[in-house]
Parts: C-alpha cells; structure tokens; sequence
C-alpha cells in the first residue's frame, strides 16, 4: 500500500493520540504473466523529467482544511455514508495534492509495511503529472519485478478500473485487494491475482500478477572484495531500524576507501530513521527544521557519528521526502557531495489524525527546510554536481578525489 512515506508517529494511531510528523508519499503493493505489447520503439520515458513535471515546480496546493475534512467526515458517519469517502472528497476540492485519506485498514497495513512485511505485488506509485498513476519503485525479487514492471511504467487500471485521476490510496487499495471499507479482504490473501494494465511510452500491456507475502529490505550494502573500491550503501526506503543498519554498515567499510550512499530512487519513509541515518554521518547538529501551523520545531541528529570517512550521495528524480531531508542535511553541513539529479521536491509536512469512522487523515500542515534554511517543495535538492548519465561513475571518480577509493 501506501510506500513514498515518511512517518515519524505512534506505532499504532488511536483515537485522541497526539498528532505526529509525517513527510510522506505512497507505497502500493500484489508472478505475473504477459508481454510488452505496441510500437518497438516506445521506450521508457525520461523519469527525472517526468519526476520534475509531477512535483509540479510551481507555489504548493492549498492545504485541506482540517475542521472541514473531519466535519464531513462526521457528517456522512450521521447520515450512515462513507466517511472517508466524503473526507477524501473535501481534500480533492482543496487542490492540496499531498494530503490523503486511509481507511482505517489501510492505514494499519501502511504501518505493517514500515515495519518491513506485507502481502502485495511488490511496487510503489504515486501520482504523476495529468493524474496519471506512475510506478515509482518496485521491489527486487517482487512479483512486479519479476513481471519485468519498472519505475517510470504507467499503471492505467486495476482489475479493469481506471486508475487516471484517482486518488493514489484508492489504486493503491485496489492493488491490496482490500475490501469497500478498507479492510484486507479475501484477494488481499497470499495467491490471489490483480489485473493491470500499463503503459511505457507507447507500448501498453496487460499483466496477471498473483500476491506474494514480502519483506522489504531498504538498505543494501555492496563491499568490493579486493578492489580497493568504496563501500555503497543503497537505502531505498526509510523503514523500521533503517538508521541502525545505516550505522553498521558505516562502522563495517574501510575507512580509506570512503562510501557511496545512494538515495536514488528512494521514496521516504520513517522521518525518525532518515534522522537516524543521518547521525550515522554527524556528530550532532541540526538535521532539518519544519514548521506546523506557523510554529517552528527541528530536528536533530544524536552524537557519535563518523565524521570522516570521505562521503559521496547520489541522488535523482526519485529521490523523495525523506531521502531528500537526508541529502540536503549532508549537503548543508558540509558533510557530503551530492552528485546526480535534482530530487523531487517533496518537502511538505503532514500530519495524521482519525476521523469519525476509524480512517485517517494525513493532511498538510506546514513545510520542511534544510540546516541552511533551503526549502524543498517544489524545488527539490540540487546537487553539487550534475550528472545525467554516468552518474555513480562520476561520484566514484569524486569519492576518489576526497581521499576515498576509485
């Protein structure tokens, strides 16, 4: 379900619990069967620029207003309708394109995937320009992955039902197989099939995939045997303990050879682990500032870090929320070199609250800045260098300048 997310709040949301920080965006999730279909040449679209169109790069949605989301909320629960559906309408007339409502099933099922397992195909969308739904990342190993589904496809339907211009939670329900009132239903079991339909350029196809049980696994460390290389670190994710196996990882490389952290891609995730990650590189210090309903808070980084193995982060299009938190504080403190793309802009603030039939609203409620005082929506974190092709070579040769490995 829901997966570009970064959520820093309660294990569990209960009715009147305080709210909490949330920087988020969506995780969907469902061996499939099926053949790219269309013209040859409709090849994969430019993904860093259709991540700049998406983030739309202009002055942010108004927020939702939260007294009318949860009075139509209570409303419709009077009057023995949905009220998650009436919620949901009242933040599509607001404009405001990052806030969301979950039914309460759908919300319980975000958490379990935080804590690393679910039931699904294995991919995570997000809205894209013109309302289009776009797989944003998809899983290694995953059912989607292994029906040759990739970042940057278009998913046009579920099960025959148009996902253009649907709420991203809705499509991603219908990929969970969850129930009218948002709970796992019978096809959100281990086997059952989803239908879609996609798009890459201009080729389109049909897939069957069937449901698998999953285990996220947001970071991944490759260490050169032999070479002299640096050690990557590729978080994809901010999920449970990812900051702790960000710090084992940075206490198992060499110290000469430096490391790579590779956010690209990353979707967000838990707020408190990209903090976490972040301290793996710090010693102390601000991490990020963000406000809420005009008041400022920040966020620090706990002491003990290290501070000087040589550090190159490669970023792109792809690299959201919370991921771009992390390598704007890097950048900022002067801690890193960011090498790639611009990120994609993804800097506001939400915060969950629950309605008056058990679903949640994540609504936004302020926005995010780097130890610099940079703003992030709609503009993203620009690298230091800019690299289209070639990028992690390039951050190589960089990390190797720095008194690291080439």
């Amino acid at each position: 379900m829901p997966g570009p997310s970064a959520y820093d709040r309660p294990r569990r949301m209960r009715r009147g619990a305080a709210l909490t920080l949330i920087f988020a965006s969506l995780l969907a999730t469902g061996a499939a069967t099926g053949t790219w279909g269309g013209r040859a040449e409709g090849a994969v679209e430019s993904r860093t620029a259709g991540h700049r169109a998406a983030a739309g790069h202009g002055p942010p949605g108004r927020a939702a207003d939260r007294a009318a989301v949860e009075a139509a909320a209570a409303q419709a629960v009077e009057s023995g309708t949905s009220g998650s559906q009436a919620a949901a309408e009242v933040v599509s007339r607001s404009g405001d394109r990052w806030s969301a409502i979950y039914t309460a099933g759908e919300f319980e099922d975000y958490q379990q995937q935080l804590d690393g397992a679910y039931v699904g195909v294995g991919l995570w969308v997000r809205q894209a320009a013109g309302g289009w739904i776009e797989v944003s990342r998809v899983q290694p190993g995953g059912p989607a992955a292994l029906a040759g589904i990739a970042a940057g496809d278009r998913l046009c339907a579920v099960d025959g039902r148009a996902s253009r211009g649907r709420p991203v939670t809705e499509v991603v329900g219908r990929l969970r197989g969850d129930d009218k009132g948002g709970r796992p239903g019978r096809a959100a079991r281990t086997g059952t099939r989803v239908e879609l339909d996609l798009r890459r350029g201009t080729r389109q196809r049909h897939a069957i995939l069937h449901r698998a049980r999953l285990t996220a696994r947001n970071v991944t460390t490759d260490r050169p045997a032999g070479t002299g290389g640096p050690t990557r670190i590729k978080i994809a994710a901010f999920g449970k303990d990812t900051g702790a196996e960000v710090r084992r990882a940075v206490r198992a490389a060499a110290p000469r050879t430096g490391l790579l952290l590779d956010l690209r891609g990353n979707t967000g995730g838990l707020v408190t682990e990209a903090v976490a990650s972040a301290a793996a590189f710090l010693d102390g210090g601000l991490v990020a500032t963000y406000d809420v309903r005009g008041r400022e808070r920040a966020l620090y980084a706990e002491r003990g870090g290290n501070t000087r193995i040589p550090l190159v982060v490669l970023v792109d299009g792809g690299t959201m929320s919370a991921g771009e938190l992390l390598a704007g504080a890097l950048q900022d403190r002067g801690r890193a070199i960011v090498v790639g793309t611009p990120t994609f802009g993804k800097g506001s603030v939400q915060m969950p609250s629950e309605l008056a039939d058990g679903s949640v609203a994540e609504l936004t409620v302020g926005h995010y800045r780097t130890p610099s005082g940079r703003v992030v929506d709609g503009l993203g974190i620009i690298p230091d260098l800019t690299v289209e092709d070639g990028a992690e070579k390039r951050a190589r040769t960089v990390l190797s300048g720095l008194g690291g490995g080439a």
